[in-house]
């Protein structure tokens, strides 16, 4: 099958350029003047929404997706507004209401925005910057082939724009989850 035709369906890898934009026409960010995103299809590599309106699309198609928020990085939390002693903040320096700060957590560094400042410490919004808002992404798909045996095993796309991480470390223990006690009878 020629891939210039081949349709978006699961375990597909695709490979496209995107504008984002808010519902008020401002830019977010766009792929435009850098690589094209690869991702593989029904893997979740994605903000849902999207991947649904991806679905039956072909190579070289263009269309427009709006993205609900509860389909996207989900609704604005109020409670993950956060306060937090000023000496966990990795960012140093002047911090200011609005900016983005790393804080240290025990699962590692995490990005919050900066809601208020006080002399020891800072009000942080921890909702992914995007979180309560509709997106509106402009879609050019590139390309659409079939994923590799590599690619279905990981469970993400490999290569430019796509996962592109070294794959000879031990990799078994994200995928054992196949496997074991399942009783089906």
């Amino acid at each position: 099958m020629n891939q210039d035709t081949k349709t978006i369906d699961a375990d597909t890898v695709v490979t496209f350029h995107y504008t984002l934009r808010g519902e008020d026409g401002a830019l977010i960010e766009s792929s435009t003047d850098k690589d094209p995103v690869t991702y593989m299809h029904g893997h979740a590599n994605i903000v849902p929404g999207l991947e649904t309106q991806m679905a039956g699309k072909q190579g070289g198609e263009k269309f427009t997706a709006n993205v609900a928020p509860e389909l996207a990085y989900g609704l604005h939390d109020p409670n993950a507004v956060q306060r937090v002693p000023t000496k966990h903040l990795s960012t140093k320096g002047k911090i200011e209401p609005g900016q983005m700060v790393a804080i240290n957590t025990r699962q590692g560094e995490r990005y919050a925005r900066v809601v208020k400042v006080g002399h020891f410490n800072v009000d942080l919004d921890l909702n992914h910057p995007l979180a309560g808002k509709t997106l509106v992404f402009d879609i050019e798909i590139v390309e659409v082939r079939a994923a590799t045996a590599a690619e279905l095993e990981h469970g993400h796309a490999h290569g430019p724009g796509g996962h592109g991480h070294d794959h000879d470390h031990d990799h078994d223990h994200d995928h054992d989850h196949d496997h074991g006690d399942h009783d089906h009878s």
